[in-house]
């Protein structure tokens, strides 16, 4: 396995010797002062909480792997390609963001059911103007650091897109035709005579809808799981995290960095790339 470091901030020598010691390498390659690879590393304890104090992220990385061996590359929306959780600012136009926010952080923490807490959080937007969708896309919704660096270098690879979230296809198709993902899905808000009805009609997309669809298009681009990268940060992406050959949690809450293969705790989207073997 190859030990992969990454850090916003130039890594420490120290902290280098430290690891490469630890994980007992063989070898030491630097990419830049910020991104580094230990080459024949074994895993030790002690690196995680090493690492995290550090501020460093880490991964243990197979020596074979490389980008091309995907296919997929499945992503959350909210506060994982982007930097917001839109109902959350969507709630805000009603002056109903704390409310929102809560039951948003309790269900993202598995405390309370995704579908539910959806439709409780959906319940109090009734009678919002659907203008306000617009102006959260315009006036606040930003794309995380490394978004468009992590899409060119899969793409570079031919790996395929699909964003998939337990949001609103107001936001997903939007960025689909932004970034040119291959691939969207996400539920929809009923509106009437320009109004939110407070209710989302269908089938909801939650856990257990997030991976059927990464499946329903591995099935489609005739993958095995091993080739598809799931990436999210809240409860409701385990289960379609679990579907892929490899999981990243991004920024995650505790109990999706327990569960994930990697997780990037500190750098941006485009400290993906380094962990498929590029």
């Amino acid at each position: 396995m190859n030990l992969i470091l990454q850090a916003l901030h130039a890594i420490p020598a120290a902290a280098i010797e430290h690891l490469f010691v630890l994980s007992r390498a063989t070898q030491v390659e630097q990419n830049s002062a910020r991104l580094c690879r230990l080459r024949d590393a074994q895993p030790h304890p002690d690196i995680a909480g090493y690492c995290f104090a550090q501020q460093i992220d880490y991964g243990f990385v197979p020596q074979a792997r490389h980008p091309s061996d995907f296919g997929l590359l499945v992503m959350d929306m909210d506060s994982t390609l982007i930097s917001i959780e839109c109902i959350d600012e969507i709630a805000d136009m009603q002056g109903l963001k704390p409310q929102v926010a809560a039951i948003t952080e309790a269900a993202m923490r598995g405390e309370i059911d995704f579908a539910e807490s959806l439709r409780r959080r959906v319940a109090l937007l009734e009678g919002l103007d659907e203008h306000a969708l617009q102006r959260v896309y315009d006036e606040r919704l930003r794309l995380n650091p490394g978004a468009e660096k992590l899409l060119a270098g899969v793409g570079q690879h031919g790996i395929r897109t699909l964003l998939v979230s337990g949001g609103f296809l107001f936001f997903t198709e939007r960025l689909k035709a932004r970034l040119g993902l291959d691939f969207a899905h996400a539920n929809q808000l009923e509106i009437i005579n320009g109004k939110l009805t407070g209710k989302v009609p269908g089938k909801i997309v939650d856990a257990r809808g997030k991976a059927d669809w990464l499946n329903r298009i591995r099935v489609e681009l005739e993958l095995q799981p091993a080739r598809v990268i799931a990436m999210g940060d809240g409860a409701n992406d385990l289960k379609m995290m679990a579907e892929a050959g490899v999981s990243i949690a991004y920024h995650a809450k505790p109990i999706v960095r327990t569960q994930a293969g990697h997780a990037l705790n500190f750098v941006g989207l485009d400290g993906v790339l380094p962990l498929l073997g590029q």
